[in-house]
C-alpha cells in the first residue's frame, strides 16, 4: 500500500489553526472551466463563522468566458438579473493542507441558491446528479485521469509578454518514457509529486510525453467524485509549482502542431459490496465482450450511443479539435478496442482491474463534466440495455466509422440537439454549456490570427 497523507478533519484543522501552523483556508469550486475559483480566508474566521455557515460568491463565475469577461445568454446570471451571489457550502471531506503554501489549508465547495437548492449547471453539482443516479442502480464509479502537460523554462510573464511565442521547451527532444529526460527536469517533476502526496493525492509515477517539455504525473484510481476534486486541485497547484520555480506549464490540448496534451480517463464501476461490476465469467481470448459483465457491455455500448453528443464535454474548447487527427494517439473513431489506442475507447485490464479509457479529452477537459458524462452515457447503455459491436482490433484511423466531431461549432450542434443530453441533464445544464460554446465560438470568429497575418499581410 502507498502511504497515504489523509485529508485533514475539522478538528485537526482547529489544532493547526491554534499552533500557528494554519494561518489561511482557501475555500474553492470549480467553474465551467475546470478552474478553482474562491476566496481566501483568514483561519480563525474560517473555522468561526464559514465551516458551518458557509460563504457568497457572485453567481457571474459560472457565466464568464475564458478571460472572466461576463457575457451575455445565461439563465442564470445577468445583467437583468443583476449578478447576484450564490453559496459556496464548504464539503470538509476535501479538506487538506497545500504545501506548496506554507499555512494553507484548501477545499471545495458545493455550490447553492439561498434557498438551499443546488446551483444545477455547476459542474459538481452536475457531476453529484449523475453519480447518484448511478448509485440508483447500485454502482459506484471509480475513476482515474491521466494529465499531460508541457514544461517551459520562460516564466508565466514572459510567456505572456512574448504573446507565447519562442519559448523554450524544458526537454529539446522527443523525451516519452526517458529516465534521462524526466531527469532533466526532475527537481520540479519531485516538487509536484512530493507536494501532491503531502495534500492527500496518492501519486503514482510521472513519466517523459512524445512533444517537446512534455510530462504526465499519474494519480490512484478513486472513486469519480474524489479523483476529479484531485484533477482540479493537482492542475492548479501544479501550474501554481512551476510559478514558483520560475518556469511554466501548460495543459492546453494543442499547444503546436507536434503531439497535444491529452487527459485518458479510465473509468469503471463496483457493485454494492465493493466488487468490481465490469468483469464477466466468460475466459478471455475468445470474443473480447465476453470477458465482460453484461452491466460493462451495456455502460460501453451507452458510451458509444452518446459519444459524439457528448464531445462537448470531453473537447469543450476551440483548441481541443485539433488534436483528432489521423496516427496522432488522439482519436477521430467512435470505436472501442481491446488495448488499442487507435480507437476512442480502449478497454484495458481483467477481473477486478477491468475497465475502459476514454481518449477524447485533452489536458484543457474539465474533469468533473467529462466523467459526468461517462456515467450519463454509461447509464444511457444500462437503461436501453444496448450492446457493443464487434471490437475494432486494427487501425481505427483507416476504419469505416462514423467520426468524431473535428470542431467545437459540430460539437456544440450535436450537443443542442441530443435527446440523450436532454434526458440526462435537463434542459437548462444543456441550455448553459451550449451557450458556452457560443460565446467562444463568437470570440474565436472574431480573432484575427498570427496564421492570416503570416499568410495575407504581404502575398495576398
Amino acid at each position: 500500500m502507498v502511504d497515504r497523507t489523509p485529508p485533514l478533519t475539522p478538528e485537526e484543522l482547529r489544532a493547526l489553526v491554534a499552533s500557528g501552523e494554519i494561518d489561511t483556508v482557501v475555500l474553492t469550486f470549480p467553474d465551467m472551466q475546470g478552474r478553482l475559483q474562491g476566496k481566501r480566508f483568514a483561519a480563525r474566521f474560517f473555522l468561526d463563522e464559514v465551516l458551518a455557515h458557509g460563504a457568497e460568491g457572485c453567481n457571474y463565475l459560472l457565466a464568464v468566458d475564458t478571460e472572466m469577461n461576463p457575457v451575455d445568454g445565461y439563465e442564470m446570471a445577468s445583467w437583468d438579473r443583476g449578478y447576484g451571489d450564490f453559496a459556496m457550502r464548504p464539503d470538509p471531506s476535501t479538506l487538506r493542507r497545500t504545501p506548496w503554501h506554507p499555512g494553507t489549508a484548501l477545499l471545495l465547495a458545493d455550490l447553492a441558491w439561498h434557498d438551499g437548492s443546488p446551483v444545477v449547471a455547476a459542474p459538481r453539482q452536475i457531476l453529484r446528479h449523475q453519480l447518484e443516479r448511478l448509485a440508483g442502480h447500485g454502482y459506484t464509479a471509480m475513476a482515474g485521469t491521466e494529465l499531460e502537460f508541457m514544461v517551459f523554462q520562460d516564466t508565466y510573464e514572459q510567456a505572456w509578454n512574448s504573446g507565447y511565442r519562442g519559448l523554450t521547451p524544458a526537454n529539446q527532444y522527443n523525451t516519452d518514457y526517458s529516465v534521462l529526460g524526466t531527469g532533466r527536469i526532475e527537481p520540479l517533476l519531485r516538487r509536484i509529486r512530493n507536494e501532491m502526496q503531502a495534500a492527500g493525492l496518492v501519486v503514482e509515477s510521472a513519466k517523459g510525453e512524445c512533444n517537446l517539455g512534455q510530462h504526465e504525473i499519474a494519480f490512484r484510481y478513486d472513486e469519480a467524485l474524489t479523483t476529479c476534486d484531485q484533477h482540479a486541485v493537482y492542475k492548479t497547484g501544479a501550474k501554481e509549482i512551476a510559478a514558483q520555480e520560475g518556469v511554466s506549464l501548460t495543459f492546453m490540448a494543442k499547444y503546436d502542431e507536434r503531439e497535444g496534451n491529452s487527459c485518458h480517463i479510465h473509468l469503471s464501476l463496483n457493485d454494492s459490496d465493493g466488487h468490481s461490476a465490469m468483469a464477466g465469467e466468460a475466459p478471455e481470448g475468445t470474443d473480447h465482450r465476453g470477458a465482460m459483465s453484461p452491466v460493462m457491455r451495456h455502460f460501453l455500448a451507452g458510451q458509444l450511443a452518446a459519444l459524439r453528443d457528448f464531445s462537448l464535454l470531453y473537447a469543450p474548447n476551440i483548441n481541443s479539435y485539433k488534436r483528432f487527427r489521423p496516427g496522432s494517439f488522439a482519436p477521430t473513431a467512435v470505436a472501442w478496442g481491446p488495448d488499442n489506442r487507435t480507437c476512442a475507447l480502449r478497454v484495458v485490464g481483467h477481473g477486478r482491474s477491468l475497465r475502459f479509457e476514454n481518449r477524447l479529452p485533452g489536458g484543457d477537459v474539465n474533469p468533473h463534466l467529462a466523467v459526468a458524462g461517462l456515467v450519463a452515457a454509461g447509464l444511457h447503455g444500462i437503461e436501453n440495455r444496448l450492446e457493443p459491436p464487434a471490437p475494432c482490433t486494427g487501425n481505427a484511423y483507416a476504419a469505416d466509422l462514423a467520426r468524431v466531431p473535428t470542431t467545437l461549432r459540430e460539437a456544440a450542434e450535436l450537443w443542442e440537439n441530443s435527446q440523450i443530453a436532454k434526458a440526462a441533464f435537463g434542459p437548462e445544464v444543456v441550455a448553459h454549456y451550449l451557450n458556452m460554446a457560443r460565446v467562444e465560438l463568437d470570440a474565436y470568429d472574431s480573432a484575427v490570427t498570427d496564421w492570416e497575418r503570416r499568410r495575407s499581410f504581404e502575398r495576398l
